[in-house]
């Protein structure tokens, strides 16, 4: 896939001041997309969890927000708490953008349906996300955020990053769960 293409699918991509990190953010995108049965239209489209009977909640729409909802607690956080907290704004955001990048491994199309694969029921998204993260050899404080934001990092220490994230996220999901 194109690198711009992906740019567009995720103008916060842009927000990351550092390009290398940029670049190894879009890479990440960019294999995914290429080993899933999802194309970025689908992503448009699909509800953002099949957890979620009600899909009118777009996969692209809650994980936009979680990155948005991520950038303000941080902001907020930094306006209030100044040098008494520090959050790296790069990392933070390649970890939201990344955090549900294995989901698209995770799922297989059957008659037109989405539905959880073999692979995603053996491996869920925060391990084959953190897989994909090590293979482009994304920051260990961005694996952490995607291996962490989900209930699998309940049991280990979260950075500020990863505790934002998380809170982002699920913020953006349990009024939708079913």
């Amino acid at each position: 896939m194109h690198d711009e293409k992906i740019k567009r699918m995720w103008p916060e991509i842009g927000w990351i001041k550092d390009e290398s990190l940029q670049k190894k953010v879009v890479n990440c995108w960019d294999y995914a997309l290429g080993n899933s049965v999802l194309t970025p239209e689908d992503l448009e489209t699909i509800p953002f969890s099949l957890l979620v009977k009600d899909g009118s909640v777009s996969f692209m729409n809650h994980k936009r927000t979680c990155v948005k909802l991520s950038v303000d607690i941080a902001n907020t956080m930094i306006n209030n708490f100044g040098s008494a907290i520090n959050i790296n704004m790069d990392i933070l955001i390649a970890g939201a953008i990344l955090i549900d990048v294995g989901k698209l491994l995770e799922y297989e199309k059957v008659d037109g349906k989405i539905r959880t694969s073999r692979t995603g029921d053996l491996v869920r998204h925060p391990f084959s996300g953190q897989a994909i993260a090590a293979r482009f050899d994304l920051p260990y404080e961005v694996q952490h955020i995607i291996a962490t934001h989900s209930k699998e990092g309940d049991l280990g220490k979260r950075t500020v990053e990863s505790i934002i994230v998380h809170h982002a996220d699920f913020v953006s999901f349990e009024p939708f769960k079913s």
